[in-house]
């Protein structure tokens, strides 16, 4: 499929998805949410796809978040049912995505980065939620995740503000996994090689117990878990087999996804 805003390139289970308005510092549009909400649409119902890279176009953001511009010429704040990217929203996605961060994450594009499930950054990345100093509030889910990965008082010291943080700083404050000075790209790679390592069934089901957990207390996670969808996909399928196959003939798991 040809898309305006974004490319989508694929590696055999891996999709790389680019934010391609590099000009506008990749901040999206009603049209650029729409297209990203297909593409994550897509990724979440094919089991081809196991985990999906997110970045943006050229060397100074990854997503200065809603196009402020666009909105001033009269273009309304639209964004797909299943959040800011298409992703912020997603809350029943349980396959991994990464945020290649290679430049500015302000707004919206920190929301994005919040809302992935590993987050790594070039060191001149730039982290802010600076709706507050345009009238707005980080309503895409930024004044929900920001508090719970960094604490209240930190989160609130970024939040009440609008305050730049830097790759170092939010490496410090624990919402990225990694300054790259190999680049956010290449980083990635590197996480996403990793996460392919293990069955992908192992994966999703680990990612839905812990996200459905941060509701419960651990007894409770603890014994709901068994009932979760992927979960018992996952009790149930082939890679549950190939892992103990693989192990006791001393080879590498040929995992399936199923």
């Amino acid at each position: 499929m040809a898309y305006r805003y974004i490319s989508v390139l694929r590696e055999g289970h891996l999709i790389i998805v680019t934010i391609a308005r590099p000009e506008a510092y990749n901040a999206l549009t009603n049209d650029a949410h729409a297209e990203l909400g297909e593409v994550f649409d897509d990724f979440a119902r094919d089991d081809e796809q196991w985990v999906a890279i997110l970045r943006g176009a050229g060397e100074r953001a990854f997503c200065a978040g809603h196009d402020l511009k666009h909105q001033a010429a009269g273009g309304r704040l639209e964004t797909p049912a299943s959040g800011f990217a298409g992703l912020t929203a997603r809350h029943d996605l349980v396959k991994p995505v990464i945020a290649a961060v290679n430049g500015v994450a302000m707004g919206g594009g920190c929301e994005i980065v919040l809302a992935c499930d590993i987050a790594v950054a070039s060191p001149n990345a730039v982290f802010a939620l600076p709706e507050p100093r345009v009238g707005l509030a980080a309503i895409a889910g930024g004044i929900q995740r920001l508090s719970r990965e960094i604490g209240l008082k930190r989160a609130m010291g970024m939040m009440l503000t609008g305050r730049h943080v830097s790759a170092q700083e939010a490496l410090e404050l624990v919402f990225i996994n990694e300054v790259a000075s190999d680049g956010a790209l290449t980083a990635a790679r590197r996480w996403a090689n990793e996460i392919l390592m293990c069955s992908p069934m192992s994966v999703r089901a680990t990612k839905q117990a812990v996200l459905r957990s941060l509701s419960s207390d651990i007894p409770q996670a603890m014994r709901e878990e068994w009932d979760y969808p992927a979960m018992q996909a996952m009790l149930a399928s082939a890679d549950a087999v190939e892992g103990s196959v693989a192990f006791a003939k001393k080879r590498p798991p040929r995992w399936s996804g199923r």
